[in-house]
């Protein structure tokens, strides 16, 4: 995607995601680093830090805070406020906020308010279960915000509240929300109107229904967000055409499309999405399987069973004509033996009616009742 005008573009923002994805060299585990001006960074012990650092100095551009305990970010926690109000502006210049592995439950309204430069915040793999909606409304800079495998705990009631945090973020360009079990796209992300790359690998997303996809088209001349969307378990029956064909209309807005697979029905069991014929996914009879399993009627593996039966078939009867055809002489035989009886049989037939009609051969007719039997010579 190419960079807008006058804005940083994707290819930097990739960058400054990837420098806060791991992190630098010099800074181990359970500890926090900050970089100056000229990136020198330098690191001191976090394991037992249960609230931000106070000694970072004022001109710091990078802050990572790694194995710490944080569980509760306060309002203005990094400018130094009292859980109250904030107490002005400490870090004017930071730009890259990196807090992962930190047990940040709780992320307070306003945890973030006097941090003006921040421009990449990273509260990855932390157990969130409350997250305040106005958490990010001090960033109006922020460009990049990672909550991968951040939101499993938190629920309806946590992805309520996420929707509420994303609206003001009107200059987001990455949002990660991989690893968090989700069932749907949050609907702020798909309002951020320069939003240009959404991360939702590894949830549970069956699909993408109409609404969400009308959502991702571009708006105002301004190109759609690429989504990354592998790992998925989604189902492919009919619900999944709109999906399938979007995909095929914008390929180039999912990068890992090719990496989608079918998680149902079992027949289509880790099917790659594209190469299924969307003309012929439809849903099965909600009566044969009470969880409406789909299906794909008439498919490959259908068709390929039934020239598999049509090779089975045709192989039967050619073995049939072989036998029929290497016992030929013993067939004629038979027939032959066959014939000459039933012309034995008819024969004998025919010679039993004939003497049956022979009128000489009839049998004398009996003598009525109450006659007398008279001889020849009797005179009467």
């Amino acid at each position: 995607m190419a960079p807008r005008a006058g804005q940083p573009g994707l290819q930097g923002l990739l960058l400054v995601a990837a420098a806060l994805s791991q992190p630098a060299a010099p800074c181990p585990f359970q500890c926090y680093c900050f970089g100056g001006p000229k990136l020198l960074l330098r690191c001191a012990s976090g394991a037992e830090l249960r609230q931000p650092p106070r000694d970072v100095p004022p001109d710091a551009r990078n802050l990572t805070i790694v194995g710490a305990n944080l569980t509760v970010l306060r309002a203005a926690a990094f400018a130094g406020g009292d859980g109250d109000q904030a107490a002005g502006v400490r870090l004017p210049l930071l730009s890259a906020l990196r807090l992962t592995h930190n047990h940040i439950e709780v992320v307070e309204d306003g945890a973030f308010d006097g941090l003006p430069s921040l421009a990449a915040l990273d509260l990855s793999h932390n157990p969130l279960r409350a997250l305040g909606g106005g958490a990010f409304r001090g960033l109006p800079a922020l460009r990049s915000l990672q909550l991968n495998h951040a939101l499993v705990r938190g629920g309806p009631a946590l992805l309520a509240a996420l929707d509420a945090a994303l609206a003001p973020l009107a200059e987001l360009r990455l949002l990660g929300l991989a690893g968090n079990a989700l069932s749907r796209l949050p609907p702020a992300a798909l309002r951020l109107a320069r939003l240009e790359q959404l991360d939702v690998r590894l949830n549970a997303l069956a699909g993408l229904d109409p609404d969400e996809l009308r959502a991702l088209e571009s708006d105002g001349g301004l190109p759609g967000p690429r989504l990354l969307l592998a790992d998925n378990p989604l189902r492919c029956g009919c619900a999944a055409r709109p999906l399938l064909a979007w995909l095929r209309n914008a390929t180039e807005r999912v990068p890992d499309s090719r990496r989608l697979r079918c998680a149902a029905p079992r027949a289509l069991l880790d099917r790659p999405l594209l190469d299924l014929d969307g003309a012929r996914l439809r849903c099965a009879d909600s009566g044969a399987d009470a969880r409406g399993e789909e299906a794909e009627a008439a498919g490959p593996e259908l068709e390929a069973s039934y020239v598999f039966f049509g090779l089975v078939l045709a192989l039967i009867g050619l073995i049939f004509l072989m036998v029929l055809y290497l016992n030929r002489r013993g067939i004629q035989r038979w027939m032959r033996n066959l014939r000459e009886a039933c012309r034995d049989q008819m024969e004998g037939y025919h010679y039993r009616y004939e003497q049956d009609a022979d009128p000489r051969r009839a049998p004398a007719p009996a003598a009525p009742a109450g006659s007398r039997a008279t001889s020849p010579g009797s005179g009467l």
